[in-house]
């Protein structure tokens, strides 16, 4: 009997677990796609092609890495974000690559959250490191910047990343400390 229940606990766990991952995954995509207009202004006045509303995008990827504590499920979030970008056509300039910007930081994201180091300081550089990878691969495939440029983006996007960052633990504490999801 209380096998049975263990099983079902397990099961309803996972459940949960698998609704947070996808729902992050999906509301990353539409935030970063809601407040891009209004990040354009303020990367337009620095004259560089972005990097904060990836950092706010990816802020989904580490509160729900957070909350469900699931390992690689940053990349398998990074993977939904980059089909689910491309599904609704949302190649931009990068065109089929465009999977690959939403991948790495995932990657990133997991890679940083497996080091043996405090919740809060892992989300932070998570999501500081993964905004600046996914930065230099943009730069890469698609922008081509002089490197002082490139220098000014790479430090919005890490600034912007550690701030989300920061959000992203502070989130993470409040749903763990309501005690609905351990």
């Amino acid at each position: 009997m209380y096998e049975k229940n263990v099983n079902v606990v397990d099961s309803r766990r996972m459940t949960i677990s698998i609704i947070i991952l996808v729902a992050c995954s999906i509301v990353g995509i539409f935030v970063k796609h809601l407040i891009n207009p209004m990040c354009n202004i303020i990367t337009g006045i620095l004259h560089v092609p972005g990097g904060i509303s990836t950092s706010v995008s990816l802020m989904f990827l580490v509160t729900a890495y957070g909350v469900t504590e699931k390992k690689w499920s940053a990349t398998f979030m990074g993977l939904t974000q980059g089909i689910t970008a491309l599904a609704i056509g949302m190649m931009g300039s990068m065109g089929p690559l465009m999977s690959f910007a939403y991948l790495i930081p995932g990657v990133v994201i997991d890679l940083v959250m497996l080091m043996p180091i405090d919740r809060r300081i892992g989300m932070f550089l998570a999501n500081t490191l993964a905004s600046i990878a996914a930065a230099l691969f943009a730069n890469l495939v698609v922008f081509h910047l002089p490197i002082m440029v490139l220098l000014v983006y790479v430090c919005l996007s890490a600034v912007t990343g550690a701030t989300c960052g920061i959000m992203a633990g502070f989130v993470t504490g409040i749903i763990k400390n309501k005690g609905e999801i351990k």
